[in-house]
């Protein structure tokens, strides 16, 4: 697992590939609404935002909160320390990590699994797999479902650890305060595309909304990794691809209809793989990249294949009316 401190320069490439794969698929809804806001501003703002904005959103959003979390999960490490333990030497350093890191992976692994069952039943979305369409339809389950899956996790945590049974649900209650900001960010995406709004205030707008949407990042990321360098490598050319995006290649990336389930599949993955790492699995470091390369490959696949048939019915010639 990533918080143990055996990982060569090949085990360090793998993940920090796979925290770029993730974050460039998990963020394509955040690239979308940004060009969508961004194609209503002038020039002017929109360079403030690939520029300034992108300082904001890779290196202080990408860098501060894993930071933070790590630091003050485990205190007693300092904010050196606590940014390179992965790198450091002292036994002591790894015990506070190693200690300390199913407290961290429980709570993240709840907001993804919370994350995952949200867009299965209640999100729109181009159905990718058997039994997708029947479950949006039984969306009112959403909230039984999740309710269960907390109660279960907090159950087999509180007798190993009460802190982790604690962090189980505080990584519900950020799931839904983090629910919370993104569906008023949906609304507040179709006023803004035909409002009068003054070029600021979209500005300010798409920063918060990358910052809530970075959260999906920074938390799947420690099912790879508890090293802050690496989750700001992986995470910032992630973010720096998204980027990219949504100035250039917007309109193709819409055509791979189910890039989203990928991301989300992968996110249930993760999201479990965390959970149990946290309840006394012991899963090898390249797992969570190479399922994750796996998961999104499929799901690419899929998308290419679709926009495939979807060319040759338009080239192919339409049928004679039979007599």
């Amino acid at each position: 697992m990533g918080y143990k401190f055996s990982m060569d320069i090949l085990g360090m490439l793998l993940v920090v590939f796979g925290l770029i794969v993730f974050e460039s698929i998990s963020s394509i809804d955040n690239a979308i609404i940004n060009a969508d806001v961004l194609s209503t501003m002038r020039e002017k703002f929109r360079r403030i935002f690939l520029t300034w904005g992108l300082f904001f959103g890779v290196f202080v959003i990408r860098f501060i909160l894993p930071w933070l979390i790590i630091w003050l999960a485990t205190p007693s490490l300092g904010p050196i320390n606590a940014l390179l333990a992965t790198f450091s030497n002292d036994p002591a350093v790894a015990n506070a990590i190693e200690a300390t890191a199913p407290v961290l992976l429980i709570g993240g692994g709840v907001f993804l699994v919370f994350l995952f069952f949200d867009w299965l039943f209640l999100q729109p979305k181009s159905y990718g797999l058997v039994g997708e369409r029947f479950i949006q339809r039984q969306g009112v389950w959403f909230f039984a479902v999740v309710a269960v899956v907390l109660t279960l996790v907090v159950w087999l945590a509180i007798n190993r650890n009460p802190i982790m049974a604690f962090s189980a649900v505080l990584g519900s209650t950020a799931f839904f305060i983090v629910h919370g900001f993104r569906q008023n960010a949906e609304l507040k995406e179709k006023e803004l595309m035909t409002s009068s709004l003054p070029d600021v205030s979209k500005l300010l707008y798409l920063e918060i909304i990358d910052a809530t949407f970075s959260i999906d990042g920074v938390l799947g990321a420690f099912a790879f990794t508890l090293s802050v360098p690496l989750i700001l490598i992986g995470n910032g050319i992630g973010a720096l691809i998204v980027r990219q995006l949504t100035v250039s290649n917007i309109a193709r990336i819409k055509r791979y209809i189910y890039l989203k389930n990928g991301a989300m599949y992968s996110v249930l993955f993760l999201g479990t793989f965390m959970i149990l790492e946290s309840l006394g699995g012991d899963m090898p470091t390249w797992v969570a990249p190479i399922a994750t390369f796996t998961i999104i490959g499929y799901f690419f696949l899929k998308s290419r294949n679709h926009m495939k048939r979807q060319s040759l019915k338009e080239e192919a010639p339409p049928q004679p009316n039979p007599a």
